[in-house]
């Protein structure tokens, strides 16, 4: 099931510094990040692939099902990371105007990798 992890922030007179070091469980394989968002993003779910995510800027809602336990989650500080699992099908929307998602993933896109079927529950 997917879940929150809270990233480690130093922080000084010069800023905060927000490390993604052993908490994140996989070896990343691919990085990208969305913005301009408007609408629903995702839609899908995985054979093999984990990720993490992170609004390093503004928020959204992440709704997840993994066929047992629906969640919505909500994105909205720069150290709260969201971890799904290949199973979490996951729906993305409510953006604000400012929302960068970041995204980490543990594989390369493949296209056949994709779910898009939602579970019946």
């Amino acid at each position: 099931m997917a879940e929150i992890i809270r990233l480690k922030d130093f922080i000084d007179k010069r800023g905060i510094l927000t490390v993604l070091d052993s908490e994140i469980k996989f070896k990343v394989k691919r990085v990208y990040y969305m913005y301009k968002l408007n609408g629903e993003r995702g839609g899908h779910r995985h054979k093999k692939t984990t990720q993490a995510l992170i609004t390093i800027s503004g928020s959204c809602k992440i709704f997840t099902n993994n066929g047992k336990i629906r969640k919505t989650f909500f994105l909205n500080k720069k150290n709260k990371c969201l971890i799904l699992k290949p199973n979490d099908w996951h729906l993305m929307n409510n953006f604000s105007k400012d929302c960068i998602l970041f995204v980490l993933c543990s594989e390369k896109y493949k296209k056949n990798d994709y779910i898009y079927t939602p579970y019946k529950n």
